[in-house]
């Protein structure tokens, strides 16, 4: 059941107070309507001040103690949109209604009173009344919706590694990594992390999707892939296992593709699996740029017991293995052209004597100045990660 649409009357004329019983008597016992009365406007703004549902003010204008011009004014005060006034005023008073409508009065009515037509007027400015309701409501909830996702940003930006460098006590490898969601939150994730001494596994994913969907599933897939990782040496092992512990978390439109490194910091020797990713790219110390040999596999979170292959390369010390997400590649300016893989290797090949740290945003900075005032319809991922050797 709808709640009553709560209706003060400002008059000083106990008349009008019975017509307007008399009148609306079948709303008011069905509850459609509940009027109060006041004599003045200083009786009316006290009752506003108590009662916070109302929100139609039926008001006369020559009133003692205070007029209902100067309680139009002083309704002001109270800064609530879904307060709305009709005055009523003796026929030909031109001059008081003018004034009313200029001091903020919704609509007026004149003495005396046309019933049905008050009934119209009443109607029509309860709807107004409603509407105004509505899009506060709305806007609340996209207050409340805003602040809920700015959080998950927050706790996202958390999640994945921030503050670098990281392993500053180690200067056999260094490992930097950016992001930029298409949205609040992103399907784009990356981690590191040492296995013992000698070894440093790192990868890069992107989920189908965006939002907070596809935050969600990225968090379980990054939280999966560094448990299994940290137990699991071979990255072809660790890709089949993660696959099948996503398959039922995954509905039909769920799925990510991951690249997955470990890096012997020790000897340089990269061993790597690839489920449906972009392939990384090597960055020599003099700046050659080769695409790492595609060992096959399939995405992930959609067919139990896939086969994954690792390949394994030897790293020279300077060199830089660069990953990224599709997000790069895809990125596209105001005329739908795309960034592409030519633009990639055009960037590394004249950022080889960068600071690692350089080498990725220097990449973000060509995205951004490709794009232009396009928008951004995918996450931005770079991951690269340099082997310096002993």
């Amino acid at each position: 059941m709808s709640q009553s649409q709560k209706i003060l009357v400002v008059d000083d004329e106990p008349d009008l107070q019975m017509l307007m019983i008399q009148r609306f008597r079948q709303k008011v016992r069905a509850k459609e309507y509940e009027f109060f009365f006041a004599e003045n406007g200083q009786e009316a703004l006290d009752m506003l001040t108590e009662q916070h549902e109302i929100s139609l003010v039926l008001s006369d204008i020559n009133m003692p103690k205070m007029d209902g011009l100067t309680f139009l004014n002083e309704l002001q005060q109270f800064e609530r949109k879904d307060i709305k006034a009709i005055m009523v005023s003796a026929y030909g008073d031109l001059d008081n209604i003018r004034t009313a409508m200029n001091c903020g009065a919704y609509d007026f009515v004149t003495k005396p009173i046309d019933f049905k037509d008050l009934e119209t007027t009443i109607e029509k400015t309860l709807r107004e009344i409603k509407r105004i309701q509505q899009s506060r409501d709305l806007e609340q909830q996209l207050t409340s919706l805003t602040y809920d996702l700015d959080m998950a940003a927050r706790i996202q930006q958390k999640i994945l590694k921030q503050d670098f460098p990281v392993y500053q006590d180690d200067a056999r490898f260094d490992i930097f990594a950016h992001m930029i969601a298409a949205k609040h939150v992103g399907g784009d994730f990356y981690d590191f992390f040492k296995i013992g001494d000698d070894h440093l596994a790192f990868f890069i994913g992107d989920v189908a999707g965006k939002g907070i969907p596809a935050a969600i599933y990225m968090a379980v897939c990054r939280t999966m892939l560094k448990s299994i990782g940290s137990e699991v040496i071979d990255p072809a092992e660790c890709i089949f296992k993660v696959n099948n512990m996503l398959i039922p978390e995954s509905d039909i439109t769920t799925f990510v593709t991951v690249f997955y490194g470990l890096l012997n910091i020790k000897t340089g020797e990269l061993s790597y699996c690839n489920g449906g990713h972009n392939l990384p790219y090597l960055q020599s110390a003099k700046g050659e740029v080769t695409e790492l040999k595609d060992v096959g596999g399939l995405l992930l979170g959609k067919f139990e017991d896939a086969p994954y292959d690792k390949h394994s390369i030897q790293l020279n010390p300077g060199d830089t293995i660069v990953t990224f997400t599709d997000g790069v590649t895809e990125a596209e300016n105001e005329d739908g052209d795309f960034f592409d893989e030519e633009r990639v290797i055009e960037n590394l090949k004249k950022s080889a004597e960068k600071s690692i740290n350089s080498k990725v945003k220097g990449l973000f900075l060509d995205v951004m100045k490709f794009a232009g005032t396009a928008p951004q319809s995918d996450d931005i991922t770079v991951l690269a990660a340099t082997y310096e050797g002993e």
